[in-house]
């Protein structure tokens, strides 16, 4: 049986191809390889393979070669690059342009997005999402998560919400509603780090 498509952007085929265009329409001067570029979306490097034979065929790529290595990146001078790249921002952009910002920021052992835009990404019906939803376990610095949501929605186009919650209340707090009600929804992984011990 077919998947259904992806309710972020019926257009697509699935998630994975939004999250493989969203990386490479969103950080243009980057190339990727098809091991990072399956890394980054969670998928096998022979599906990011041929959805990139299929982008190439399609002319929305330019790739080169290093040796072994398939270097990819966006094709910006095509016509369609300019509205795909604001497509790709309003859609599957908070994939691609929040871990980024994040990971220069100490002190998060865990950031999620969460509410309707993870709802959606897992195919729960409802309207498009006016806001993204992110939480932040740990210690991060709340000056640097706020700097970090305005350059977020400079690009999406759209409101970015930070929450953040301490690693003890994220793993021990069983009686907290939010914390209750956020392992209840959806949860859409955009940092996970291992905390020494």
């Amino acid at each position: 049986m077919r998947a259904s498509p992806p309710l972020l952007l019926p257009l697509l085929r699935s998630d994975a191809v939004g999250e493989l265009l969203a990386w490479l329409y969103l950080h243009p001067e980057d190339e990727y390889s098809t091991t990072d570029l399956a890394a980054r979306v969670g998928t096998s490097q022979s599906t990011v393979s041929r959805e990139m034979d299929r982008l190439a065929d399609a002319g929305l790529i330019i790739e080169r070669r290093h040796g072994n290595l398939r270097l990819i990146r966006a094709d910006m001078d095509t016509i369609v690059a300019k509205p795909l790249t604001d497509l790709l921002a309003v859609t599957y952009g908070p994939a691609a342009i929040l871990p980024p910002l994040l990971q220069s920021i100490s002190g998060i052992d865990e950031a999620y997005i969460y509410g309707s835009w993870a709802a959606r990404h897992v195919n729960q019906a409802g309207p498009v999402p006016r806001d993204v939803d992110v939480l932040i376990v740990g210690s991060a610095d709340d000056d640097k998560l706020y700097d970090a949501a305005r350059s977020a929605e400079r690009i999406l186009g759209r409101e970015v919400n930070i929450s953040r919650i301490s690693s003890a209340s994220w793993t021990d707090d069983t009686d907290n509603p939010f914390v209750t009600s956020l392992r209840s929804k959806p949860l859409y992984p955009l940092i996970r780090r291992r905390i020494a011990t």
